[in-house]
């Protein structure tokens, strides 16, 4: 006899993938409107997945990357933000961190760093070879210093395992991008599960996202570089890489109709915090399943 519980699952999953709005399988891209329907559900991580949540945290960036029993951090938004962090995290019975990726030091990235690591025991930090000078990002430095952690800053592509997941991290190629241009210190990490593969862009602009359009590979779901705004060498790059699924990290104002536009045109499914909240993407080894608050 079928236990009614999993027998309701099973028909809400149903309804769900009869009315296109669940399931967003490695293969077979949906047709893309100007945004993609949102659907609400639960972070229903279990041992054979893998999750990627982008919180809603403005025009920041702040993902939180879950399988087996490990924890990645990449990027802790505003400085207001560390509190959702460590909530979200302590929620869901995370004790440590395994990794925390900052992928550059901009105030919008680096803002809410301190409080993760002040609250969490934090294994390895890794963050580009370069330095800039904020109240946010000196918090984050004495919260290191505090904790007597040394963080790895690299400027060489570096690889590592976890939680069934393979990272490849690419390092910047220069060590001067021009003045006030820290975005393209970016550090542009590859996540394989399996058969999916997630792509985070960071801030990368037109010269980051060429020094890596021909490494990074295909990927099934890419994190739009630099909240969304328009860059020339974005349609190249998704032409490279390959997305059917993209998720924006960016507010109404920064969203631009040109990446919109883009997206749409290459039949790209898309969901962005601005319009969908907070926004889930559950990799089953095979498939990519991504829900929203919205």
């Amino acid at each position: 006899m079928i236990d009614p519980r999993k027998l309701a699952a099973l028909m809400l999953a149903a309804a769900f993938t009869a009315a296109g709005c669940f399931g967003c399988g490695k293969r077979g891209k949906d047709s893309s409107s100007d945004e993609a329907e949102a659907v609400s559900g639960e972070d229903d991580l279990n041992e054979h997945s893998l999750s990627v949540t982008f919180l809603d945290v403005g025009k920041a960036d702040s993902m939180i990357i879950r399988s087996g029993n490990s924890t990645v951090v990449m990027d802790c938004g505003e400085k207001g933000d560390g509190k959702e962090i460590v909530s979200f995290l302590k929620d869901r019975g995370v004790t440590s961190v395994d990794y925390l990726i900052i992928t550059h030091y901009d105030k919008d990235h680096v803002g809410g760093a301190a409080k993760v690591i002040s609250n969490f025991d934090v294994a390895n930090v890794i963050g580009p070879d370069y330095w800039e000078y904020s109240d946010e990002a000196d918090k984050y430095r004495q919260a290191l210093e505090a904790k007597h952690i040394e963080p790895q800053l690299i400027t060489k592509d570096m690889s590592f395992s976890l939680g069934g997941a393979e990272y490849t991290v690419f390092a910047p190629k220069q060590d001067y991008y021009g003045p006030d241009n820290d975005n393209d210190f970016s550090l542009v990490t590859r996540l394989k599960y399996q058969d999916t593969t997630f792509l985070f862009a960071g801030d990368a602009m037109d010269i980051r996202l060429k020094e890596v359009m021909d490494v990074a590979g295909d990927c099934d779901l890419l994190k739009i570089p630099y909240h969304g705004r328009k860059l020339n060498a974005l349609g190249a790059f998704l032409d490279r890489t390959s997305p059917e699924y993209a998720v924006v990290c960016t507010d109404k104002n920064d969203f631009s109709s040109y990446v919109k536009n883009l997206l749409s045109e290459k039949n790209i499914k898309y969901w962005s915090t601005a319009f969908n909240g907070r926004i889930t993407a559950i990799s089953d080894g095979t498939n990519i399943t991504v829900t929203s608050e919205k």
